[in-house]
């Protein structure tokens, strides 16, 4: 056997000796963030994903059915809270407006919802179980419990029949109405939609803010100026709160923010901003005195919420379809545990 020959055969051996020739020898070196001083040869990957293909899958909502919905849920809750509170302070023309206004928003919601499902049917399947870690479920039975009490009030208020018992009811509701007008935000924060996933701090105050704002202006269309004050009051503090979630959700989210400045999403983003600011101003200053400024300043800040909801749904489908939103934020995520562990 020649020498070659004998270089070319791999050393086995069944005891514990280590006798291989030198060259035979692997070379072991720590890999990954551990090895010092040495260099990869293998360039870093990017975020491009099969043939640019989304690596998410086309999100099958559509914007009239779910951010309809989105609205319509926010309006009605905040507008039952709103309700117990005109109640409390003896305002009866606009409690009497809130309470329909909540039981016609509703109507509208459950329509979308039931048309994006297809059949009433399927609405009704999700009653048949409560699973608290499961947004879905949980929305489904907070529409349960707020449906009844929310349409008792407003058949009591407009037909003036059962007093005690409207009262009861609409305090019921105004109870559930903040669940209702907040619980969207889980729902859609739940998924893998890139800006939504990331903003689940942000939603819930932003929804919160945008539902008030929205029931304020309601409120300040259909009551008299004399009796519309927490209207105006719930609907300034409401545009606050949503520029300040919307503010700190665009600090937060780095690149993934970009769709909430770009396409259909931002300019709906940034009209939504405007009309809510708008509408704030004129609600504490001339619609104090003015009718035709209420009238004004409400129906500005209905269409603000409005458009923030259709942004918000519009710039999630955006960074659903782009994978940098979805391939980036991972790997951030990913350097920055392997620096915490490599640092320990």
């Amino acid at each position: 056997m020649t020498a070659a020959d004998r270089a070319s055969q791999t050393d086995v051996r069944l005891d514990d000796a280590r006798d291989l020739r030198p060259e035979r020898e692997a070379i072991t070196r720590p890999a990954g963030p551990r090895a010092r001083g040495e260099r990869s040869t293998v360039p870093k990957a990017g975020f491009r994903s099969y043939y640019g293909r989304p690596v998410l899958q086309p999100i099958p909502w559509t914007d009239h059915d779910i951010a309809g919905y989105l609205f319509l849920g926010g309006l009605a809750g905040a507008s039952s809270t709103l309700a117990a509170a005109a109640d409390l302070t003896g305002r009866r023309c606009l409690a009497r407006a809130a309470k329909a206004g909540a039981a016609c928003a509703l109507g509208g919601s459950l329509y979308a919802l039931i048309h994006d499902l297809g059949r009433p049917a399927r609405f009704l399947n999700m009653l048949r179980v409560f699973k608290v870690t499961s947004p879905m479920s949980v929305g489904a039975w907070i529409l349960g419990a707020y449906g009844p009490p929310t349409g008792l009030a407003a058949l009591t208020a407009v037909t003036g029949r059962l007093p005690r018992t409207g009262r009861a009811a609409t305090a019921t509701a105004g109870l559930i109405g903040p669940a209702l007008a907040t619980y969207t935000a889980a729902l859609i924060a739940d998924t893998a939609v890139p800006v939504w996933h990331e903003a689940y701090r942000e939603l819930p105050w932003l929804f919160a803010g945008s539902a008030a704002a929205s029931a304020g202006g309601l409120g300040m269309l259909a009551a008299p100026v004399s009796e519309a004050g927490p209207a105006r009051n719930l609907a300034v503090a409401g545009a606050l709160a949503e520029y300040a979630a919307a503010r700190r959700m665009e600090r937060r989210l780095g690149m993934v923010a970009r769709p909430l400045g770009t396409g259909r999403g931002g300019v709906l983003l940034r009209l939504g901003k405007a009309l809510n600011m708008t509408g704030a101003v004129a609600a504490q200053t001339l619609a104090r005195r003015d009718r035709a400024a209420a009238v004004g300043a409400g129906a500005a800040l209905l269409a603000g919420a409005l458009c923030t909801r259709f942004g918000i749904f519009h710039a999630g489908l955006e960074s659903s379809r782009d994978p940098r939103y979805t391939v980036q934020p991972q790997r951030a995520r990913l350097e920055a545990a392997t620096a915490r562990e490599s640092g320990s």
